[in-house]
């Protein structure tokens, strides 16, 4: 006896190959939405999901319960017809460790969020089956304290995000374009893309500067109406922009912008490589550069995936 219906156990090692990827499709397409199949094997199955996709389409998910180096359990579940595969921008809202997965991989998971795993790692050509793996490891990833932007009211992440994230770029910016400046006059003769680079970080700076001043005058004080009146069962006033659609479309589009620049940058700098003649402050833009992108990552995912999509659904809710 191969299976066992009662917990829908298949161990194709008991099969002729011939007959494994038959069987485990016949008993695949016996399953109900949202039963699972768990398939044992003597070695990585991966061929089998790539077949599955192709046949049956994103119908399914993938979830190695062990991986050799005797045996390989797989648990295959059929989606539920309407329930729509996650973006890279929900997961990373759920569990920011699984971001960590997304940036390995150079998966853009702020600008680039709506897109599902498959979606961007056929884009890249990545494999998708090993970054759904390591992601499912990130889970075990256990952090001492997580912030949990995803449970915050939207007025509270609204004030957090200009109080951390702003700030941070406030601060931080004008150093960038007097270090880069200055690298660039120095050493620039020998490493011409220090000039593309400094003429990038001016760019970024000019447009974060006025991108934050429309945050912080217009978009996050009416989502703050937003959340007075769903939590206080109040009518809000009309806003000259009509919806909040229409300034996060803005914002999401200048978020792009710096990032495809940023984009740039890193490629520029080779992922801000030294070259040997680097002196201390070649050596300190590229650091400040690394850190001004990670916190540019957080910074527009918070807006992104998690701010700007509840103020959309908390106006649709409003009925403004």
């Amino acid at each position: 006896m191969y299976t066992t219906t009662e917990e829908n156990i298949l161990n194709v090692t008991l099969l002729e190959p011939r007959q494994k990827h038959p069987a485990i499709f016949a008993r695949f397409d016996e399953m109900q939405e949202g039963k699972s199949l768990t398939i044992h094997n003597d070695h990585d199955p991966k061929p089998l999901y790539y077949q599955l996709l192709g046949e049956r389409g994103n119908v399914f998910t993938w979830e190695y319960l062990e991986q050799g180096p005797e045996w390989w359990k797989v648990k295959i579940t059929k989606r539920i017809t309407g329930e729509s595969e996650e973006t890279l921008g929900s997961i990373a809202a759920k569990d920011l460790r699984k971001a960590e997965v997304f940036k390995k991989y150079g998966l853009d998971f702020c600008c680039g969020g709506k897109k599902t795993i498959i979606e961007a790692c056929a884009e890249k050509g990545l494999d998708v089956v090993k970054i759904e793996q390591e992601l499912q490891q990130a889970d075990k990833v256990v952090l001492a304290h997580p912030i949990p932007y995803n449970e915050w009211s939207l007025d509270f992440l609204s004030d957090y995000i200009v109080n951390t994230h702003h700030a941070y770029v406030k601060k931080t910016l004008p150093e960038l374009v007097n270090y880069a400046a200055k690298v660039a006059s120095v050493h620039g003769d020998h490493h011409a893309e220090l000039y593309q680079i400094k003429q990038l970080v001016d760019n970024v700076n000019g447009e974060l500067s006025a991108h934050m001043i429309k945050e912080e005058k217009v978009l996050f004080p009416y989502i703050k109406e937003l959340t007075s009146a769903s939590k206080n069962n109040q009518s809000l006033h009309a806003a000259h922009f009509g919806s909040v659609q229409s300034p996060i479309s803005m914002m999401e589009m200048e978020h792009e912008l710096v990032a495809n620049a940023m984009e740039q940058i890193r490629t520029l700098s080779g992922n801000y490589t030294l070259p040997e003649d680097a002196c201390a402050s070649y050596s300190l833009l590229y650091k400040m550069l690394e850190q001004f992108e990670n916190d540019l990552h957080v910074h527009v995912h918070l807006e992104n995936n998690i701010l700007f999509p509840k103020a959309i659904e908390v106006e649709k809710k409003l009925g403004a």
